[in-house]
C-alpha cells in the first residue's frame, strides 16, 4: 500500500488536516462522533485537524470521501527498558537462554562497561525508539558499581540532549539491600534530586526476614525523599508471588505516599485463581502499578533442559485489570544477555504480545497497556487520548486494519508537535 499524501493531508508549520482510522477507545471527544460507524476491529474513520501542534477539530468523514488507509495512534510509551545495556549481546551472549546465564553475562558486561559503551547503547536505543514513534521511556539503569554516580551524570547529559524528542525516566537498579548502605543513601539522594526512581531486585531464593526488612527500608526511604519506586519482582518460575507477598506485608505496616510499580510479577501467574484474585485486590488497594514483560519472560522463564514450557510465568494481566490495577506492557531488554531480539518497536511488541499474552488491540483493555495505562504509569500529563487541544504527537501506520498492521511491517510516519518527521 502506498501513501497518497496529496489527497490525505496538507501540512504547514505544525498545522494540517488528515483522514485516518482511529481506535474508538482512544477518542476523548465522544460527542463529536456520536453515531459514526466503527468497524469490527474498533477503528473509526475520522478527519483530524490540528493547528500549532495541537488538535483543533475531530469530525467524521463525509460520506462521499474515500476511506482512510492509515491507522493513527498516539506516540508510544515504553514503561520498562534497559537502554544502558541494549545491543550488548555480542559482548555478553547468553546462548542457553537461562535466567542464571543472563545474570552471569550481565555482571561480566557491567564490570567491563566503559563510558563509550554506555553512550553507544543509550544513543542507539534512543535513535531507534524515536524513529519508531516512542515519546517517553522509563529505563532501569544498573547502578551498583564504583562508576554508578558517574554513569548517572552521563545519562543526565543524554536526557538533556534528547529532552525535546523523548521524555526519559531512570530507575536505579541495585540489589535490594544496597539501599541500606551509606553508598545507597548517597545514590538515593542523587536519584531523588533528578526526579527519578529507586529500584531493586526481589527474586528467589528468599531470606524472608532480610527481604522484608529491606523492603520496609526502601519504602521508608522513598517516602522520606519523595521518590517513586519500581521493582523487578518475582521474575521467576518458582516461589509463586513470594516477593509480592512480602511487599504487601511491608505496605500493611508502613505508611506509603509514593507511587510503587511492580515490574515482571511473572510467578504470580502460577497461583490458584482465588489466591491470585486476593493479591490483585490488595495491589489495587495499595495503588501498586504493574508492568508485564511478555517477551523477556517468555524467553528466559519456564526452561528445563529439553522440556517444553507447560505453565507460563507471566504477569496475570487480565486478572489484574479486573481488580482495577493499572497494567502496562513493556519491551524490557533489547539485544542483550536477557533477550537477544527486539528493536524498540512498539508495533513489534504488540504483535508478539497478541500471541503470548492474548492481548487484542481492538479491545480497550488490550490496547490500554500500550497507550493510556503506560502513560498513566509514568505520570505523564497527556495520557494518549485524542481530544480538542491534545498534542498532535502521533504514529501513522500504512494499513487499514489491525491484523494487516501487525502481520506485516507497515511503513510508519511519525508526527511530533504537528510536524511530520523525515
Amino acid at each position: 500500500m502506498t501513501f497518497e499524501k496529496e489527497e490525505l493531508f496538507a501540512t504547514t508549520q505544525a498545522s494540517g488536516c488528515i483522514d485516518v482510522l482511529v481506535p474508538r477507545c482512544l477518542i476523548g471527544d465522544g460527542a463529536n462522533i456520536c453515531g459514526l460507524p466503527v468497524d469490527l476491529e474498533g477503528l473509526c474513520s475520522l478527519r483530524l485537524s490540528w493547528k500549532d501542534g495541537k488538535i483543533s477539530s475531530i469530525k467524521g468523514i463525509p460520506e462521499d470521501s474515500k476511506l482512510p488507509n492509515e491507522i493513527l495512534l498516539p506516540r508510544f510509551i515504553e514503561p520498562h527498558a534497559h537502554i544502558d545495556k541494549a545491543f550488548t549481546w555480542k559482548r555478553s551472549p547468553n546462548l542457553r537462554g537461562s535466567y542464571d546465564g543472563a545474570l552471569e553475562a550481565n555482571l561480566r558486561n557491567y564490570a567491563a562497561r566503559s563510558e563509550e559503551d554506555l553512550l553507544c547503547s543509550s544513543g542507539k536505543s534512543l535513535d531507534l525508539a524515536f524513529s519508531n514513534g516512542i515519546r517517553a521511556i522509563r529505563s532501569h539503569i544498573d547502578s551498583f558499581g564504583k562508576n554508578a554516580l558517574n554513569d548517572w551524570d552521563l545519562l543526565g547529559d543524554v536526557r538533556k540532549k534528547w529532552q525535546e524528542k523523548i521524555l526519559l525516566q531512570y530507575v536505579a537498579l541495585v540489589p535490594l539491600d544496597f539501599w541500606e548502605t551509606y553508598e545507597g543513601e548517597l545514590l538515593a539522594k542523587r536519584v531523588a534530586f533528578s526526579g527519578d526512581l529507586l529500584g531493586g531486585v526481589v527474586a528467589p531464593p528468599y531470606n524472608k526476614k532480610k527481604t522484608f526488612k529491606s523492603l520496609v527500608h526502601l519504602i521508608q526511604l522513598g517516602n522520606q525523599l519523595d521518590c517513586d519506586i519500581d521493582l523487578h519482582i518475582d521474575e521467576s518460575q518458582s516461589s509463586a508471588a513470594a516477593g509480592l507477598k512480602l511487599l504487601l506485608k511491608a505496605l500493611e505496616q508502613v505508611e506509603n505516599k509514593v507511587s510503587i510499580t511492580c515490574s515482571h510479577l511473572s510467578s504470580m501467574a502460577l497461583l490458584g485463581q482465588q489466591k491470585l484474585s486476593q493479591l490483585a485486590a490488595k495491589l489495587y488497594r495499595y495503588k501498586v502499578n504493574v508492568v508485564a514483560l511478555p517477551l523477556t519472560n517468555s524467553w528466559l522463564l519456564g526452561r528445563k533442559d529439553r522440556s517444553t514450557l507447560i505453565k507460563r510465568p507471566l504477569a496475570p494481566i487480565f486478572e489484574l485489570q479486573k481488580a482495577g490495577v493499572v497494567v502496562a506492557v513493556g519491551g524490557d531488554n533489547v539485544n542483550d544477555s536477557w533477550f537477544p531480539l527486539s528493536s524498540f518497536d512498539p508495533i513489534n511488541l504488540m504483535a508478539f504480545s497478541m500471541s503470548i499474552a492474548h492481548l487484542s488491540p481492538w479491545d480497550r483493555l488490550g490496547l490500554s497497556p500500550f497507550s493510556t495505562s503506560a502513560a498513566h504509569l509514568l505520570g505523564l500529563e497527556w495520557k494518549g487520548n485524542l481530544a480538542i487541544g491534545s498534542p498532535a504527537d502521533w504514529v501513522l501506520l500504512d494499513s487499514n486494519s489491525w491484523v494487516e498492521a501487525l502481520s506485516s511491517k507497515p511503513k510508519k510516519r511519525v508526527v511530533v508537535k504537528g510536524n511530520f518527521l523525515d
